[in-house]
């Protein structure tokens, strides 16, 4: 299958490659799902960029308790998708591979560890709608097909 893409790719910008680790967090049997809001007012999924040295899920674990004060179990792998974007904030255009997870358990063991994000709670259908990247609202596709199987 081929790696689904997302954002324009323009062949004259050069981009950074940051790896990203990201995982849909459920409640309310798969009906409530947790979108972090960024300071700027974008939502994502909760997760964020593979440190040196770091694995996927090893990333996933740190971001979890940096986000949402959280320690998941990693469940399903969704899949891979690609995303091209320009960050303002940073002023540098990226190429964004994201490896998108599922979390089969989670609990609350701290308060997030950083205090600039937002925390909410939606329905899987605002979540599509609220989140900023294609490949976010690929993976919560992904995950709401596998649900009804």
């Amino acid at each position: 299958m081929e790696t689904p893409s997302f954002g324009e790719k323009s062949e004259t910008l050069v981009y950074k490659k940051r790896l990203g680790a990201y995982i849909i967090v459920s409640r309310s049997n798969g009906a409530e799902i947790v979108l972090v809001q960024a300071p700027n007012g974008a939502y994502f999924l909760p997760g964020g960029e593979i440190e040196p040295g770091e694995t996927k899920e090893v990333a996933i674990h740190r971001e979890m308790l940096e986000e949402l004060g959280v320690e998941v179990e990693i469940g399903n792998y969704l899949g891979q998708a690609d995303e091209y974007f320009h960050s303002r904030h940073r002023s540098t255009d990226y190429y964004n591979p994201g490896y998108f997870f599922v979390a089969d358990s989670w609990k609350q063991v701290c308060e997030p560890l950083e205090k600039t994000n937002t925390i909410s709670w939606v329905s899987v259908e605002q979540g599509i709608k609220l989140l900023k990247r294609g490949s976010h609202k690929w993976a919560v596709r992904q995950w709401q097909a596998e649900q009804q199987k």
